[in-house]
C-alpha cells in the first residue's frame, strides 16, 4: 500500500495524459448561462452544517441548480482524488485540499486555471502562504479555504504550582519552563509531562525546526532538496529531542491525534485534598489547532446529559508558542485550500461557487465559528477572546511545509513519522538527517 500511494504523482499524471488534458465543452443541455448541478467535496467535519446549508441556497439563487456536497475522510482523500479528478464522468466539481498536498495535484494539472478569478475572489488580502502552494508558473489552481494555525494550551493551575511564568517570553523560556514542570511533578503524577509531545507528531515538531532558521526542504537549480541535515534544522530538532527526553512522557510511537486527552486528564484522580494521585498519562500542555477548544475543561454534562466540556479560565489558558526572538514561533499552519477540478464540466458554476465560498459573507461565517478566514479583512469575525487572539497571534508568522510537487507523497509514505520518532528515541542527529536527506530528496521531485 505504501509504495503504491507514495506513486501517486506518477498516476495522477498518467490518468490526466489518458483522459486528454483539454477542458471539456459544455453541451447544449448543459450551458454556461444555464443551471448547474455541481458536487462540492469537504474533507472531515470541520465545515459545520449552517456554513453547507448556506452554500446550496445561495448556489440555487445564484445559478438555479442544485448543489451537493459530500463530505470525504482525510485518511483517503488523495486515494480518492487521485483516482476521481481526472475522471469527468465522476470528478467532483470543486474540492477542498488539504494546503500540504495542493503542490502534488496543481503540478499535474489537475485543478483549472482560476488565475483571472484572483483578484475578485480576494487578492493580496488571501493568505498568502496558502496561496502559494496552490500556484504553478505564477498562475492561480488552488486558493485558501481556510486556516487554523496550532498553539499553546496549558494548565494555568500547574504552571503557577511549579513556580514557572505564563506566558514564556522566548522558545529557551519555553523549553526550560516545560522540564522544570515536569521535575516537579513526578511524585505526584505518574508519567506526567511539562509538555506532551508524541513521538511522531512532526506537525507540532517541526516548529522548533522553523523557529531555529531550518526548513524541511528547497529549491536548488530547480530541484527540491530535502534539508533535514542543514545545521539551522539540527539546533531545532535537537531540542525538540530534549523536550521530548525531558519533558514529554508522550510515547514515541504518538502522532498528533487528541492530545487534549491529556491536558484533561490532571483532573481524574484526586485525593481529599485535591492532589491528584494518579494518573497513567497527564500533560500540563499541549500544542494543537485553535478549534481544540471545544474539547478541553471541566466535564460536566449537557441539556441532553451527555458528557462535554466547559472551558474554565481559572484552570486552562492560551498563547502562541513564542520564538527565538520573543516573536511567535513559526508554526505550521493547518487548513485547506480549495480548487476547480479541470475535468469538469460545470465550469461556469464551479466558479460561481467560488465566488460564494470568497464572499465576506461566507467568509464572516468561517470566522465566526472558530476556522480562520482565508480574507485577512475578515479576520475580526473570528472574536476578540483568547483563543481568537491566539489563533491571529500565532498564524501571523505561520509557514507551510515546502511546495514541492512531490510533497504529498512524502506524507503519504510516513518517512517523516519514521524520522520524528527516531529523534524522539534519541537517534544520532547527524547520521540520521543525512540518511532521511537521501530517502526523501527524490520523492520530493516525483511528477
Amino acid at each position: 500500500m505504501r509504495g503504491k500511494i507514495a506513486g501517486l504523482v506518477l498516476v495522477i499524471a498518467s490518468a490526466l495524459v489518458l483522459t486528454g488534458c483539454a477542458q471539456p465543452q459544455p453541451t447544449d443541455n448543459n450551458t454556461p448561462e444555464g443551471a448547474q448541478d455541481i458536487t462540492f467535496w469537504v474533507i472531515g467535519g470541520d465545515t459545520p452544517q449552517e456554513l453547507r446549508d448556506y452554500l446550496v441556497e445561495q448556489y440555487k439563487s445564484v445559478n438555479g441548480g442544485t448543489l451537493t456536497i459530500e463530505e470525504q475522510t482525510w485518511g483517503d482523500i488523495i486515494t480518492k482524488l487521485t483516482a476521481m479528478l481526472p475522471d469527468a464522468n465522476n470528478t467532483p466539481d470543486v474540492t477542498e485540499i488539504g494546503n500540504t498536498q495542493s503542490p502534488t495535484f496543481t503540478n499535474v494539472g489537475a485543478f483549472a486555471d482560476i488565475s483571472d478569478m484572483y483578484a475578485k475572489l480576494g487578492g493580496s488580502n488571501l493568505l498568502q502562504s496558502f496561496v502559494e502552494v496552490g500556484k504553478v508558473d505564477g498562475k492561480n489552481y488552488t486558493l485558501p479555504y481556510y486556516f487554523g494555525s496550532r498553539y499553546m494550551f496549558y494548565r494555568k493551575d500547574v504552571w503557577e504550582a511549579a513556580g514557572v511564568k505564563a506566558p514564556p517570553a522566548t522558545l529557551d523560556e519555553f523549553n526550560a519552563a516545560v522540564v522544570k514542570i515536569t521535575d516537579q511533578n513526578p511524585k505526584t503524577i505518574n508519567d506526567f509531562s511539562g509538555f506532551f509531545i508524541g513521538g511522531q507528531d512532526w506537525r507540532n515538531g517541526i516548529s522548533w525546526i522553523f523557529a531555529n532558521g531550518g526548513d524541511l526542504a528547497k529549491q536548488e537549480d530547480g530541484q527540491w532538496v530535502s534539508t533535514l541535515s542543514d545545521p539551522n534544522t539540527i539546533k531545532g530538532l535537537a531540542q525538540l529531542q530534549e523536550i521530548q527526553a525531558k519533558a514529554s512522557m508522550a510515547p514515541t510511537t504518538a502522532r498528533d491525534q487528541s492530545p487534549w486527552l491529556y491536558i484533561n486528564d490532571t483532573d481524574s484522580a484526586k485525593d481529599d485534598a485535591g492532589t491528584v494521585t494518579d494518573t497513567s498519562l497527564a500533560a500540563a500542555t499541549i500544542m494543537a489547532p485553535g478549534w481544540a477548544h471545544w474539547s478541553i475543561g471541566d466535564l460536566t454534562k449537557n441539556d441532553e446529559g451527555k458528557d462535554v466540556r466547559e472551558w474554565n479560565d481559572d484552570t486552562f489558558g492560551v498563547f502562541a508558542l513564542p520564538g527565538n526572538d520573543g516573536k511567535p514561533a513559526p508554526v505550521f499552519a493547518g487548513g485547506s485550500n480549495i480548487g476547480i477540478s479541470a475535468k469538469s464540466t460545470k465550469q461556469e458554476g464551479s466558479r460561481q461557487l467560488l465566488e460564494i465560498i470568497f464572499s465576506s459573507e461566507y467568509q464572516t461565517m468561517l470566522g465566526k465559528n472558530g476556522l480562520g478566514p482565508a480574507n485577512s479583512t475578515n479576520m475580526s469575525a473570528l472574536g476578540d477572546d483568547i483563543f481568537a487572539k491566539a489563533l491571529i497571534e500565532s498564524a501571523s508568522n505561520s509557514k507551510l511545509t515546502p511546495a514541492a510537487p512531490g510533497w504529498a507523497a512524502v506524507e503519504a509514505s510516513n518517512k517523516l513519522e519514521e524520522f520524528f520518532q527516531k529523534v524522539a528515541d534519541g537517534a544520532d542527529l547527524d547520521s540520521l538527517t543525512k540518511e532521511y536527506d537521501a530517502i526523501i530528496t527524490p520523492m520530493l521531485n516525483q511528477k
